[in-house]
This record gives structure tokens, sequence and C-alpha cells, in this order.
């Protein structure tokens, strides 16, 4: 694929997503591997599991967490894409259930 392609590609995935498949083109463009992304944002004070970064791109997962949003914002710019570009492609939050609906609770003890 020639480099105007895939700027072209990797423009319309940023305007229409989904993300995973602009996060990909993104990467790709830009010529860096995982391990290299991981270690420049290491470098920016931001560590991201290069499983994190896998999950991210094959759409296993998507962040979500403040930590991993803040990271996010720091990938736009290693990647060389503009702020905001792949965060906007977010869908909102997934409600997750406070903890005390989420943890189980203890057998009742019967009294006779």
């Amino acid at each position: 694929m020639s480099a105007r392609t895939e700027s072209r590609e990797v423009r319309s995935l940023l305007e229409t997503g989904p993300f995973a498949a602009a996060l990909r083109a993104a990467i790709r463009a830009r010529g860096l591997g995982l391990e290299r992304i991981r270690y420049r944002l290491r470098d920016r004070g931001v560590p991201v599991s290069l499983a994190t970064l896998s999950y991210w791109q094959s759409g296993r997962c998507r962040p979500e967490r403040p930590e991993s949003l803040a990271a996010l914002t720091e990938l736009e710019d290693v990647l060389d894409v503009p702020p905001g570009s792949l965060t906007r492609l977010l869908p909102p939050p997934r409600r997750r259930p406070s903890a005390s609906l989420a943890a189980p609770r203890p057998p009742r003890q019967r009294t006779r």
C-alpha cells in the first residue's frame, strides 16, 4: 500500500471508526511496533502493557478507565494523529455495577 493510500485510509478511519481499525491503521502508518510504542509511552510516564495495546487494536477491549484514557491521549501524540481523533471514536463508557451490587452476599445464618 502506498503512503498516500495509507494516509487516506487513516484519515477516513479517524473520521468514521471503528476505534480498533483506526488505531491499527494509525500504528501501521506510523511504522512503529507495539513494543516501540510501549517504550515511548513509558518514557512519557504512561505505562501501558503490550497486551493492552494489542487488545485495543484488535478490538478485544477498549480504553475506559481514566488512566487508559490518559494513555490514549499520549498515544495519539506518539502516533502523530490529531488530538482527540482516536478518543472521540470510543463509545460512551459502559456502566459498571457498584461494588455493593457486584459483591456476593454471605449466606444468612438461620436462627431457631
